[in-house]
């Protein structure tokens, strides 16, 4: 529709915006009528006419056309994003099963290498392989570097009537730092109370009790429900003592390393707590096994990461009351920041995301300017904590490997009673225990002892020049409740503890330092000023798979006696069974030839 319409000047043509339902312009002329301006108007109103035709109908065409078009492409996404789907699931199976692909079957025990597939990837105990499948492993190149001690300083540390510790608990506490501390000694002073004190003695170091406003009374009440839950199904292995075993790993991590000064406040406090809280009120029994028995928390998390959800869920809901909420003087943002690390860590110690989490980091590494996530950086640390037992010394590994034998044994005897199949290692009969472990060592702990070397040398690097600050520690306490914990300044290597409330010599430090680094330099045997971590790890690694190596003979020696004392044995009453029927006919006959005189008498 077109309408003259009034005009500020004479001649001037206004378009106005379109309607919804078709066009409309409006043409402004002159006031004044004249047989010209008519004639024109007329002529620009049929151009304009025609025009706007030609568009209205190539805009319904386009539109009929894209109708089309769009419906064409979203079938090929749907199509496209299903099969990208798929595509997914076969690449992340097959990355898992690449990372089992480089042993001949016959170097790996069946059932060690199931047990490894079923425990490290997202495959269940009950699934076999294929026939014409060759499981093989990929052990992680890394590099052996020597390492280099972080230069120390110590804080006070505050005092509370948790600080009232044993003398024996004290002497103890004075070997945290080692990468081989002796939990089993520890919990013999501390009459199985280690939570209360490891985790008390690690909060306080770190200064997280004052810096987070925690109450004494709050915190003893909050660390004796953890040991609660932890004693709560009396398992071997999953117990407090592991807790406090892979809280005093993460620790050595963090201070010996270097990691806290990379770390804030918050995310020291967070990983020290996720490591105390990351196996709480665990069932002693596997996500397998739930999933097979159809547990209640199975259906809960739906089969996934069952145990690791119940652990990050069960921690929660014991700080959310009040008695036990040492996160109360937290705000909101802080809450939320520490919940998250915490969860994202303790959801990260489940073994079917081993092998992705390894080669995910890996990646990184090759990168030229990898940035690699803190969340991601301390979730590798805490899982390499947590399985971290086959690298410590001997006597220590050796204990923590029957104990979690015994407790892999218990959930066979239940799978027993249930009728369901053994899972792999917890058949008490018939467990290579040697093999397992050496398996265990050179395809998992080894790599990923490996990878996290290299990742904090990474991410550590840049900031190595810094000067590193430890921790304090509490080397003595008085035994009343009301007393004042004395601090102590450490020298490294000296055995000198100076006041702490002397003025300190920088000089002598300096001194010390200089012959320490002297010292490194000449034990590593170059002068390269590439960062280097402490990898004590390494020997003991060596060393333990050396003492499963040989413990392996000798029960394949015991193994092949005991089946050639059960093939003598069974040859001897296979013997025995072919000799039993003429030794009948025989005896038959000669009671015969006995019976035949007595016969002709009576006659």
């Amino acid at each position: 529709m077109y309408e003259p319409g009034p005009s500020s000047e004479e001649g001037v043509v206004s378009e106005t915006e379109p309607e919804p339902t078709g066009v409309s312009v409006s043409v402004s002329v002159s006031e004044e009528p004249s047989a010209s301006r008519s004639s024109r108007l007329t002529v620009i109103t049929v151009v304009v006419v025609v025009v706007a035709v030609r568009a209205m109908s190539r805009l319904r065409r386009e539109s009929s056309r894209q109708s089309v078009i769009t419906v064409e492409l979203i079938q090929f996404i749907i199509q496209y994003r299903a099969k990208e789907t798929q595509e997914k699931k076969k690449r992340r199976l097959a990355d898992e099963d690449d990372e089992l692909s480089e042993v001949q079957p016959d170097a790996v025990p069946p059932e060690v290498r199931e047990w490894l597939a079923s425990t490290f990837t997202r495959q269940m105990a009950t699934s076999r392989r294929k026939s014409d499948e060759k499981p093989k492993f990929r052990s992680v190149a890394h590099a052996i570097r020597a390492g280099i001690f972080v230069d120390r300083m110590y804080r006070r540390v505050s005092s509370s009537a948790l600080t009232a510790f044993p003398p024996d608990v004290v002497r103890l506490l004075k070997n945290l730092d080692d990468w081989t501390f002796d939990v089993f000694a520890l919990t013999e002073a501390a009459s199985g109370q280690v939570v209360k004190y490891v985790a008390y003695e690690l909060f306080n170091r770190y200064g997280s009790i004052h810096k987070f406003k925690i109450a004494p009374g709050i915190l003893e009440a909050f660390l004796h429900r953890v040991e609660e839950g932890y004693c709560r199904y009396r398992n071997p292995y999953h117990n407090n003592l592991h807790a406090v075993d892979v809280m005093q790993t993460i620790h050595y991590c963090l201070c010996n390393t270097g990691l806290m000064n990379w770390l804030t406040d918050l995310e020291i406090f967070a990983s020290l707590l996720a490591a105390l809280l990351h196996d709480y009120e665990h069932t002693g029994t596997t996500n397998n096994f739930h999933v097979m028995s159809g547990s209640e928390t199975a259906l809960l998390y739906n089969d996934r990461a069952v145990l690791e959800n119940h652990h990050a869920s069960a921690s929660f809901r014991l700080l959310r009351e009040d008695e036990y909420n040492i996160l109360s003087h937290l705000s909101r943002e802080e809450f939320r920041e520490l919940r998250g690390l915490v969860i994202e860590m303790v959801l990260g110690t489940d073994m079917t995301n081993h092998f992705q989490q390894m080669k995910a980091m890996r990646q990184l590494l090759t990168l030229q300017e990898a940035t690699i996530d803190k969340q991601k950086v301390l979730s590798l640390v805490l899982h390499c904590c947590d399985i971290s037992h086959p690298a410590k010394q001997w006597g220590v590994h050796h204990r923590w490997t029957m104990l979690l034998l015994e407790e892999f044994f218990r959930q066979g005897d239940l799978e027993k009673e249930l009728g369901l199949p053994f899972s792999p290692l917890c058949d008490r009969n018939n467990t290579l225990v040697a093999e397992s472990q050496i398996c265990f060592i050179d395809f998992i702990v080894e790599p990923s002892m490996g990878v996290m070397s290299d990742m904090l040398e990474l991410i550590l690097a840049p900031i190595a020049p810094m000067n590193k600050s430890k921790p304090a520690t509490l080397v003595e306490h008085e035994t009343t409740a009301n007393s004042t914990t004395n601090s102590a300044i450490v020298i490294p290597n000296s055995g000198i503890t100076p006041s702490m409330d002397k003025p300190r010599d920088h000089r002598s430090e300096a001194k010390t330092t200089a012959a320490e680094c002297l010292a490194r330099k000449s034990v590593t045997g170059t002068t390269a000023s590439k960062f280097n971590i402490p990898k004590p790890w390494l020997t003991c690694l060596v060393e333990n798979k050396r003492i499963w190596k040989e413990q392996a003979v000798k029960d394949a020696e015991a193994r092949a006696l005991a089946t050639a004392a059960e093939e003598a044995a069974a040859a001897a009453a296979a013997e025995a069974e072919e000799s039993k029927p003429e030794t009948e006919a025989a005896d038959g006959e000669q009671s015969e030839a006995a019976a035949d005189p007595a016969d002709g008498a009576a006659a």
